[in-house]
């Protein structure tokens, strides 16, 4: 499986770099794309996508979501597979992704843990068998990270609201006034060098449940994403997800 990574230079394009040089997945780093280009790697990198290597079975990016339209444009003109994990897509964006997983096969997450994945798995259940439950989620990132709340703290909260149809979101909480019953909260915090933590409480007067997935190395991502890009290899086009991942396995 021969690789480019949009976001080549980046933390985590240097972890799917060093992932590849292992050989994770049957995988083979061919060749980069990106904005900051520093020569710390032996492969062919460009700053554009039409200048990028054509020769690769799939493009994994941890880019940024301003690259969707150049990036999406490329991989549907080479047919190419495409694992997004870059979150903080703008609606346009977003409906740039759907209409690309029409024509290849998209993975799109906005947390490539696995165990994430379970933790989201398990909030819906709790909070569907806890009707009457109040939730709050509480993400920790580290001082660098710029969006907030995290995508992957609004997916948890998305997901929720599948089986809680007319929960509010509501980003952190301050004033006067009492908790609507029907919020789901969610606190962001930004302090030293987090990987990150993702905390979910579901609780009624009398009791309360609190699921929480912490992430101890970047590599983490890095490994789902590869996994992701091996899915990828039969599928038809479509949009895949990290619950796609889990009913496989």
């Amino acid at each position: 499986m021969r690789v480019l990574v949009s976001g080549l230079y980046g933390h985590m394009g240097r972890e799917v770099a060093a992932l590849l040089r292992k050989g994770a997945e049957g995988g083979e780093l061919t060749a980069g794309v990106s904005l900051d280009i520093d020569g710390s790697f032996d492969v062919p990198c460009s700053e554009s996508f039409a200048e990028a290597c054509p020769d690769v079975d799939c493009i994994i990016d941890f880019s940024h979501h301003s690259c969707t339209r150049d990036l999406l444009e490329f991989a549907v003109s080479r047919a190419l597979p495409v694992v997004l994990a870059t979150t903080g897509q703008t609606e346009v964006e977003l409906q740039m992704i759907r209409d690309a997983s029409e024509k290849i096969p998209l993975f799109f997450a906005a947390n490539y843990s696995l165990g994430v994945a379970l933790l989201i798995d398990l909030a819906k259940k709790a909070a569907q068998v806890m009707s009457g439950a109040e939730i709050e989620i509480i993400e920790r990132h580290h001082n660098r990270k710029v969006d907030a709340p995290s995508g992957t703290a609004l997916a948890i909260a998305n997901a929720i609201r599948e089986v809680r149809p007319g929960s509010n979101i509501v980003n952190g909480r301050s004033g006067y006034g009492k908790r609507d019953p029907q919020d789901i909260g969610i606190h962001a915090i930004r302090m030293g060098n987090i990987v990150g933590i993702h905390e979910v409480v579901i609780g009624t007067d009398n009791q309360s449940i609190t699921l929480k997935h912490e992430a101890y190395s970047r590599a983490l991502f890095a490994e789902g994403a590869l996994k992701a890009a091996a899915f990828l290899q039969d599928k038809p086009a479509g949009l895949y997800d990290m619950n796609s991942l889990l009913k496989e396995n």
